[in-house]
């Protein structure tokens, strides 16, 4: 047995053994589609905003201090992850929690979530940075300790990364700042936040143009496309800016698809119909969608729904494509390699829970509900308050996607889901669930995994390349 005043380095030494094992598993990084994109802008020196400049950035930076490829960023990544559950873990030994820090490191090596870490993407980035803060906070104040100033300072840096890496990020990122330093009183959060969303959406494109120097590439377009795209096909006859003839095109070559917005980018399907909506401003294109949603609110929330549902990967076919991590990197000339054949091997188990609910989000998103709704009621406490702060940063993220998503890849959803599972273990520290607890949540898991697994027997396979997606 080990001695209680031992558990905490134990915990916090098995965190880093467990990093240096996924780097030994998964070096040098798999190179998706996006990261050769993003590391020939490096290369270049000429990059633009259709992927996050702040993550090229600090890549370069990386790349000339210590050379390699993918190498140095899947160091990062692997080290904010496994920082920020470390940090969890050891503080929760040092509260006469061992096993609850014992769960922490054992969500770190699910397969989905450390197999997505061998990709140097966004999303991956993302996760780290916010674990990493949410590690940062989690060590003072599960052990009932002020965070000192310069720790504050580290989160803004890590929270601030995560928000630029990442689109959508600022829904999850300004509502876990708003849970952790807030105040108390729901209604002044709620506005706190709407005004910091609107601040950072107003003023990332600033950041990214004017302080981080990325070209203009249109990328701010593709939502009011591709929702335009839709009523345009759901209600004809309603103003979208496309012509007649457009929407008969896109309708026959079935170009709005729930899963993503991509068949209507594509040159070869429906690009040059819609290219006329390239032209507006951002803006104008999204007064045009407040418009049109405003004269056809049925055919916009059909479409959503039909999205959300795709993005939540609940009632959908076997095999929906985006979920498995890669681990060959995308063909390129740039040095760009693979990991060797443990990460295929891996790979292999990650593919068993791929269409079980552990590769579901939408299973996750049940379970935060509930546990959102445990949190409320239970009095304050330090595990409890940060498990609040998770759960309303998880399920607001999710509810983002019902306005504001393109894509339905698995890896959006990534902080939702381990941050849920943090937050479900933060609860069990907090305190035993009640029997109604354990019945609350295990109607909603046993609800959401009867439909989704109806839908999987009855509904047909989907296609499993991305060639057969855009058809």
């Amino acid at each position: 047995m080990i001695a209680d005043r031992y558990r905490p380095a134990f915990l916090a030494g098995a965190a880093l053994m467990l990093c240096v094992a996924a780097l030994g598993l998964f070096w040098p990084g798999v190179a998706t589609y996006d990261t050769v994109a993003q590391y020939r802008q490096l290369v270049s020196g000429q990059f633009d905003d259709w992927h996050p400049p702040v993550m090229v950035r600090l890549w370069g930076v990386l790349h000339a201090v210590f050379g390699g490829a993918a190498a140095p960023m899947l160091v990062l990544q692997l080290v904010l992850f496994w920082t920020g559950l470390g940090l969890i873990a050891a503080a929760l030994a040092r509260t006469g929690k061992a096993r609850c820090g014992v769960a922490v490191l054992a969500i770190g090596v699910m397969p989905l979530f450390l197999g997505w870490q061998a990709t140097v993407l966004k999303d991956v980035q993302m996760l780290g940075a916010m674990l990493a803060a949410v590690g940062v906070v989690g060590w003072w104040r599960l052990r009932g300790v002020r965070v000192p100033g310069w720790a504050w300072m580290l989160v803004a840096v890590l929270l601030g990364y995560a928000t630029l890496v990442r689109a959508n990020a600022v829904f999850a990122t300004v509502a876990l700042i708003v849970m952790l330093v807030g105040p108390r009183n729901w209604w002044a959060r709620g506005v706190i936040a709407l005004v910091g969303v609107g601040a950072v959406l107003a003023i990332s494109p600033w950041i990214n143009r004017g302080v981080l120097g990325a070209a203009e590439s249109g990328v701010e377009r593709t939502e009011a496309i591709y929702d335009l795209s839709a009523i345009a096909v759901r209600a004809p006859g309603v103003a979208t800016g496309l012509s007649a003839a457009a929407v008969r095109t896109i309708a026959q070559r079935h170009c709005v698809k729930p899963y993503f917005w991509d068949p209507l980018g594509e040159t070869s399907r429906c690009a040059a119909e819609v290219e006329v909506l390239q032209s507006y401003p951002p803006g104008t294109l999204y007064r045009m969608l407040a418009a049109a949603i405003a004269r056809a609110p049925g055919a916009y929330l059909a479409h959503r729904l039909a999205h959300w549902n795709s993005t939540e990967r609940w009632l959908v076919g076997r095999g929906e494509p985006g979920a498995l991590p890669p681990v060959v990197s995308e063909a390129n000339d740039l040095g760009l390699g693979s990991p060797g054949a443990g990460a295929r091997i891996w790979q292999q188990v990650e593919r068993w829970t791929l269409d079980t609910p552990l590769g579901w989000p939408i299973a996750f998103l049940a379970v935060a509900a509930v546990g959102l709704m445990m949190a409320l009621r239970r009095a304050g406490g330090a595990a409890r308050d940060l498990a609040l702060a998770l759960l309303v940063s998880a399920v607001l993220l999710e509810a983002s996607f019902l306005v504001l998503s393109i894509a339905s890849d698995l890896r959006y959803h990534l902080w939702s889901m381990v941050s849920t599972m943090l937050a479900i273990v933060l609860l069990v520290a907090d305190r035993r669930f009640s029997r109604r607890e354990w019945l609350a949540g295990g109607f909603a898991l046993i609800a959401v995994t009867a439909t989704g697994t109806i839908a999987r027997v009855i509904l047909p396979p989907a296609p499993a390349s991305y060639a057969a997606q855009l058809l």
